[in-house]
């Protein structure tokens, strides 16, 4: 089990938000890559960045300063938001970009998903996210009609590297993760699932790492860790034991 911290970005800053809604932002540092550093420097193994804007955009709007995190931090990244065509995969890849995340384009094209994984092996993520268990995509502006367990199930045999499952309603709240839902989708494939939305303390994270057993392979956190509830190298100390 991997704990991963997450860095917003929206506008170049450090953001976070509260169940996705970007007028709900929270300011944390005018440079993301500081808080990157920070992270890297407490121990994490890979970090997670999102470009807030791009996932809007659907392009790679933060891009340059994903560049400069790169840049700045030794630990392989993970990148998502405004990924769509197999160029941006690539640009990312080929900037440093350990693995890319495709988030609604997995729901509205799984054949490009495929494509990717077969072109860029072991390197691509799928971004799940789930309001009340169906697909949202669109930055969570829209629901789907697709259950979360359905689209996981379509990326069988593809090749794809993990799948980061969020619950909205949890994300950004740090109400505690939805076990029940999160252990239901690691149960329901083989691919390896991280967990996000609602992480905030170490009990959260004791809890989680007892479904490490069905597939539950990474945690992500972003605002507890911002707010101070979640102390980084206990949390990583912890999953390591378990």
């Amino acid at each position: 089990m991997i704990i991963i911290p997450a860095v917003d970005i929206k506008q170049g800053k450090c953001v976070r938000l509260l169940q996705g809604r970007m007028e709900d932002a929270t300011h944390y540092a005018d440079d993301p890559a500081e808080m990157a550093v920070k992270w890297e420097k407490q121990g994490a193994g890979l970090i997670h960045v999102v470009d807030l804007d791009g996932a809007f955009a659907k392009s790679a709007v933060n891009f340059d300063t994903i560049v400069r995190i790169l840049d700045r931090v030794s630990v392989p990244i993970q990148v998502g938001g405004g990924i769509r065509d197999l160029d941006t995969i690539e640009k990312y890849l080929a900037a440093g970009v350990f693995r890319v995340i495709i988030g609604s384009e997995a729901l509205y094209r799984p054949d490009f998903v495929k494509q990717a994984c077969a072109l860029f092996e072991g390197q691509i993520v799928v971004g799940i996210d789930a309001r009340d268990g169906m697909v949202a995509v669109e930055g969570w502006s829209r629901t789907s009609k697709t259950r979360a367990v359905d689209l996981a199930k379509q990326f069988e045999s593809s090749g794809v590297a993990a799948i980061n499952f969020t619950d909205i309603h949890r994300d950004g709240m740090q109400t505690g993760p939805n076990i029940q839902e999160t252990a239901a989708l690691a149960q329901a494939v083989s691919i390896p699932v991280i967990a996000s939305g609602g992480v905030s303390t170490l009990d959260d994270i004791k809890h989680l790492c007892q479904i490490a057993t069905f597939g539950v392979t990474g945690i992500i956190t972003g605002k507890a860790l911002y707010e101070g509830s979640l102390d980084l190298q206990e949390a990583i100390r912890i999953s390591a034991a378990a």
